[in-house]
């Protein structure tokens, strides 16, 4: 058999970049390529803003009548849903908490009745949820679950002491 020399095509390499080494428009690229309108930049940033007088440090006394102030007056607040989807998922499971607590009607019962295993297993599945998502919630988030698991930890101590 003879052997057929068959020989490779040559390559052909093509620049398609639209800037020269020196920054210039290719020639082939002159006609499509317009430079920008020099109105059209952005604006240069302005001067740094001068620094603004420093308020005076607040005493200890100070900080804590603030720090008094601003629990009391958002502990309420903290135990409102914000809304998001994670404390929409969460607040049926509070619930289920309290209805096992008898602190919540359940619709399925007559009577408010106390289940102890049920209580303490949602709020060992609610301490899961808040062990898991540290460091993920957003501050309205955290200060929801963690009122209402405070509360429901209270509760949960105060009716199986009375029903023990």
């Amino acid at each position: 058999m003879p052997k057929e020399n068959k020989e490779k095509p040559d390559l052909k390499v093509t620049d398609k970049r639209i800037f020269t080494a020196e920054g210039e428009i290719r020639e082939e690229f002159r006609e499509q390529i317009r430079p920008a309108d020099p109105a059209a930049r952005p604006p240069e940033p302005s001067k740094p803003a001068e620094p603004k007088a420093q308020k005076p440090q607040p005493t200890p006394q100070d900080q804590a009548r603030q720090q008094e102030n601003d629990r009391a007056r958002t502990l309420a607040d903290k135990a409102t849903n914000p809304g998001t989807p994670f404390t929409n998922f969460i607040e049926p499971l509070i619930a289920q908490a309290y209805m096992s607590l008898g602190m919540l009607r359940n619709p399925y019962q007559p009577q408010a009745k106390v289940d102890a295993g049920a209580a303490r297993q949602m709020i060992e599945i609610l301490t899961l949820l808040q062990d898991k998502t540290k460091g993920n919630l957003t501050p309205d988030e955290h200060d929801f679950l963690e009122t209402h698991l405070g509360e429901l930890k209270l509760a949960y101590v105060q009716r199986t002491k009375n029903v023990s």
